[in-house]
């Protein structure tokens, strides 16, 4: 196991250990354990690649414009989709629909969303562009796309196309069989949806 990998599962800080270390300390804590070894470093790279990626994008490109990756991923599907429901938005973005709700607000608040009520079901919310968000998409695609080349710059052309590829086969798989395949884990049962990483308080 490479030493990132081992670092990835341990939250070590790469450079705190001897990549000699590391590997001993991961054979002695998976040795006598079946794994399935290319899988687990395929999924824990993907964890790594996407963190990497967010920190050095909110550190420079979106930090000049004072946008998260979260609210550049909103303002991205809204531009690209054009006026969508709140519920769509928040699939596309990949983050709750509870999450959304605050998203949508800062960036109404600074001028580059519009929220209206949908025309014939006023429970919905619609989201579209202002000419400010519009303006602002725009102007940085372009910077932002220059990050994406920087971040992929040791692929060659041939490899940004295979792991494009090997990637969307990812999100096909669980997003065709991550259901059943969760509801097998489960046995069945029915849990309420998870709202956070904090466990409840015991209520007395």
């Amino acid at each position: 196991m490479s030493r990132r990998i081992f670092s990835q599962y341990t939250g070590a800080v790469p450079g705190h250990r001897s990549i000699s270390e590391a590997e001993k300390l991961a054979e002695a804590k998976l040795g006598g354990i079946a794994i399935s070894r290319e899988q687990m470093a395929t999924v824990a790279n993907i964890h790594r690649a996407a963190m990497a990626v967010r920190q050095h994008f909110e550190g420079g490109v979106l930090r000049e414009v004072d946008l998260t990756w979260t609210t550049f991923v909103v303002l991205w599907v809204i531009w690209v989709w054009g006026e969508s429901e709140t519920r769509h938005v928040a699939e596309e973005a990949g983050i709750s629909k509870g999450t959304l709700t605050g998203v949508a607000k800062t960036l109404e608040t600074r001028g580059f969303v519009h929220r209206a009520a949908h025309p014939s079901d006023g429970r919905l919310v619609l989201l579209s562009l202002t000419e400010e968000g519009e303006e602002l998409m725009r102007r940085i695609f372009p910077a932002f796309n220059e990050e994406e080349v920087f971040v992929t710059k040791q692929l060659s052309l041939d490899e940004c196309r295979g792991t494009a590829e090997s990637l969307r086969k990812i999100v096909r798989q669980v997003e065709m069989y991550g259901d059943e395949r969760r509801q097998e884990l489960l046995a069945g049962s029915t849990l309420p949806p998870r709202r956070s990483g904090r466990r409840p308080k015991n209520q007395s």
